[in-house]
């Protein structure tokens, strides 16, 4: 029997069946294949709601009557809740209320138990409660929650009069009003909006809970409800608080919701409401999208998703503004106070005086915002206005971009002392940055579609404008000190501000966006009569903006001729202060989880030594004799100070390079000599660790005779117990003995802080060394779920060592588990020393560099021996397990 033909009768009949649990799986799979069948993406999926819902009606009458039997009239079965709304999704909660006729249901108890065993038998998993009406009510009035979902009962089967005299119950004027009512829902939309860092924007968005999602839709539906006890949304027509053409947008953007709701539920048999990686591709495809353009079809397929949540947000933001005014506002403060010739505050929100304002003055569409900015007071703009702002957008064409007016007004909004975060972020979603700035719309909800990038390109960038914001402000002085005494020393923000904003502005067009920007960047200052001096900033803190973390986690920023190379490339102080500011900034609006102590102390490393060659001039640099000099001076200051004889750390140095008193500071030499000094060559190896060094992370120094798999045993063994390998350095003295140290973090990018941790570290590495092997164990460093989505093409180059010493290779690939203990077995298969590993692991991509030599120390120059190297890495890489 079809399942549409599923009759109440049909149900009954199936108790008759030898197995009735079976029946009703049966029957309730037939139902949910047949409507994934008949699901089109490209239709709306309101007539198939509806079904399942009567569906799930017609079960539950038959599961009512045959277990409540002599009793199923006394009492009531109630939906509430999405299937109170007749919105139920082919795997949807089962929200039901059975509501008694009397409090204590002691003699038809095992009716009941029977009723709701028999519903998870069967796997509806309801979500059910029994009470009576004053239990009813009683919990509405303690929980806001309860008496939302009472507000959308509806009776499936049951007592009619029950139902309908707690239905009147609970429209009643005296539970949760209006004024209780709606500032308790709105409560607990920010509160939601929070847990989703008040950003709809990411790369795995839910789309019923985020901001933006189906929820903000329910939200405006109670709240309409409980004061118009309206029965649709359609009625937000009839009491004039939208136009038709508004409703229908609102329409048109849930049922986008639904039909992909209803995709992610059909293509996971569960219900599941966030639109992770996992699915992401499958849905694409069903939804008809392919690669083009250079344009992938997820991409695609995301940017449709977000354009639909910025069309919930906006009038979410309208509704509830309007529906405050109505309910919660008094007249007193609906009385227009003028504030300028073109505009007035509502009830603390910006209105037009009248409504050809933008046509008659367009400018007034930038004005507005400046406005916004000047007067603290004001809460935002009136929900009619934002609707003359959208409808007017057109206004802003090419002429008006060329206006110097204008141009000056934009520039006034970028140059005020507060608010250009949030005005910035409700011109975005008004639409207006987008119409000022073409270029910016092609970055208006576009996705990239790594673990790297978590948020959409536009959103990121607004981040990193509010980033910046932040470091001005004394508030936030002790989120990053360093930053916010940088600031003090800029003489225009807004300079920081316009290269943020276009410093991604050329994503998405193929190439390499950097240059793409700057090209962009500078019609923009030259529009806007920025100076000479100024533009040149701003360009190049547009096409350089990657320089600064790329030269910290890629470079031996120890080495002074690095820090030339790389002060040259900046050439002032003042670029050095500005860069260093929109790099922090950047990459903590890219993804919080990517930033820790570890590149915090890097990058101000960075910056540090830059500004102190800067300062001291390009043409004296550091030579590299003066660097170690000035730390073995430091060093041995420091030991004397503790007690180390001349004697004892002369002989500890005697073997030592110069490159070792290079690359390891003053206090990290002490802390190796006190220790080697110490050292019987029966105890070796030797095993440290320092849970908490300058940069924040953790160090782990081995010190032993020099053998062949001494880095691939430690980082396998380092790897094994879950620690993130953030940079290492390699040092083999004159006398084949080998100090080697690892900076780590926990995996979650945490400090190492518990001291037994510490023992079972350099325990479990003591002994792996001594083994010369790895314990076979579960390895705890976890790939994440999502990194398998972004396979990463491995490329291997050999770079030149500017210093002429190594030679350098450059490996990108798929970060995972054991990667640089792969590395290190197949260099002691090439039979080549590794001096010096700088590891950058980029959400899944790992971008590691490997500086080595042969046996002699010398560089690696041969081509075949290249080719060789190559070969037989990619051999190693390509090996599972």
């Amino acid at each position: 029997m079809s399942p549409a033909l599923f009759t109440e009768s049909d149900f009954l009949g199936c108790f008759a069946n030898d197995n009735p649990v079976a029946a009703f799986k049966n029957a309730i799979n037939a139902e949910n294949a047949q409507l994934k069948m008949r699901f089109n993406p490209d239709q709306a999926t309101v007539g198939l709601l509806t079904e399942k819902a009567r569906f799930i009606d017609n079960l539950l009458t038959a599961c009512w009557l045959h277990f409540l039997d002599n009793i199923a009239d006394r009492h009531s079965l109630i939906a509430t809740g999405g299937y109170g709304r007749s919105e139920l999704f082919p795997y949807s909660d089962i929200d039901i209320l059975v509501l008694l006729n009397a409090a204590n249901p002691v003699d038809y108890q095992h009716q009941l138990s029977s009723f709701c065993n028999f519903l998870w038998d069967i796997g509806l998993k309801p979500g059910l409660s029994t009470r009576s009406i004053p239990d009813c009510l009683i919990a509405a009035q303690d929980d806001q929650t309860v008496f939302t979902s009472l507000l959308e009962m509806r009776l499936i089967t049951g007592n009619a009069e029950l139902f309908s005299d707690l239905k009147h119950q609970v429209n009643s004027e005296s539970l949760w009003p209006s004024e209780q009512f709606f500032p308790a829902k709105m409560a607990e939309q920010q509160k939601r909006y929070s847990k989703f860092h008040d950003t709809a924007y990411n790369l795995e968005p839910n789309i019923k809970e985020g901001p933006g999602g189906l929820r903000d839709l329910q939200v405006i539906s109670w709240v309409f409800k409980r004061h118009y006890n309206a029965s649709s949304l359609r009625e937000l027509i009839k009491y004039g608080f939208l136009p038709k053409s508004e409703y229908d947008n609102l329409i048109t953007a849930r049922d986008i919701l639904w039909r992909l709701r209803f995709a992610l539920h059909n293509l996971t048999s569960r219900c599941e409401d966030r639109l992770v990686f996992d699915y992401q591709r499958e849905l694409a495809s069903q939804f008809g999208y392919i690669d083009k353009n250079e344009q992938p079809d997820v991409e695609q397929f995301m940017q449709f998703y977000f354009k639909a949540v910025v069309d919930i947000e906006r009038l979410n933001e309208m509704l509830l503004q309007l529906l405050n005014e109505r309910l919660i506002s008094n007249k007193e403060s609906l009385a227009p106070i003028p504030i300028t010739a073109n505009f007035s505050s509502i009830d603390g929100y910006l209105e037009v005086s009248n409504k050809d304002v933008f046509q008659k003055q367009p400018l007034a569409l930038l004005e507005i915002f400046l406005i916004l900015q000047q007067s603290p007071s004001l809460k935002g703009i009136r929900a009619s206005t934002i609707r003359l702002i959208r409808k007017n957008l057109h206004l802003i064409n090419a002429e008006f971009r060329t206006n110097k007016q204008a141009n000056r007004l934009f520039m006034d909004i970028l140059r005020q002392p507060r608010g250009i975060t949030s005005q910035l972020k409700r011109m975005n979603r008004y639409g207006v940055l987008a119409a000022y700035l073409p270029d910016f719309a092609n970055i208006v909800a576009r996705m990239q579609y790594d673990l790297f990038h978590i948020y959409t390109v536009d959103e990121h960038t607004l981040f990193v404008i509010r980033n910046l914001r932040r470091f001005s402000l004394a508030k936030h002085n002790k989120e990053l000190p360093f930053c916010n005494n940088i600031f003090l020393l800029i003489s225009k923000p807004d300079i920081l501000y316009i290269a943020a904003m276009f410093h991604d502005i050329a994503k998405g067009r193929g190439g390499d966006h950097s240059t793409q920007g700057e090209t962009i960047a500078n019609n923009f200052c030259q529009q806007h009569d920025l100076s000479n001096h100024d533009t040149k900033l701003i360009t190049w803190l547009v096409r350089h903006h990657l320089l600064m973390s790329m030269t910290a986690q890629r470079k031996d920023i120890s080495d002074p001729d690095v820090i030339h190379t790389f002060a040259l490339e900046v050439g002032s102080i003042e670029r050095l202060n500005y860069l260093y500011l929109l790099t922090v900034a950047d990459i903590r609006a890219t993804n919080p989880s990517l930033w820790n102590a570890w590149k915090d102390v890097l990058l101000k490393d960075l910056y540090i030594s830059t500004h102190q060659a800067l300062h001291r001039g390009l043409q004296n640099p550091m030579v590299r004799s003066e660097r170690i000099q000035e730390n073995k001076k430091e060093a041995r200051d420091e030991l004397l100070k503790l007690g180390i004889s001349k004697t004892n750390i002369t002989q500890s140095w005697q073997h030592l390079s110069d490159d070792y008193f290079l690359r390891y500071s003053a206090d990290e030499i002490a802390w190796h000599t006190i220790a080697i000094a110490a050292c019987q060559e029966s105890e070796l190896p030797l095993v440290l660790l320092r849970p908490q060094t300058q940069r924040g992370s953790a160090e782990i120094f081995v010190y032993t005779r020099n053998e062949a798999q001494i880095f691939s045993i430690s980082t396998a063994t380092l790897d094994q117990l879950g620690l993130t390998i953030l940079d290492a350095r390699i040092i083999t003295t004159a006398d084949q003995y080998v100090l080697n140290s690892f900076q780590v973090l926990e995996q979650s990018g945490e400090a190492i802080n518990d001291l037994y941790r510490e023992v079972h570290i350099c325990t479990s590495l003591r002994h792996s060394l001594i083994a010369k092997k790895v314990k076979a164990s579960k390895n705890i460093h976890k790939q994440s779920r999502q990194a398998r989505h972004f396979p990463i093409e491995t490329s291997i180059t050999f770079l030149e060592d500017p210093s002429h010493k190594h030679t350098i290779i450059e490996l990108v690939t798929t970060d995972r588990a054991g990667l640089l203990s792969t590395i290190g077995r197949a260099f002691t298969e090439l039979d080549i020393q590794l001096h010096d590993a700088k590891i950058t692991t980029i959400g899944s991509r790992a971008e590691d560099m490997f500086y080595i030599s042969d046996q002699q120390s010398l560089p690696i120059t041969d081509e075949d021996k290249k080719a060789q190297i190559r070969t037989t890495m990619l051999r190693y890489l390509s090996l599972k397990g």
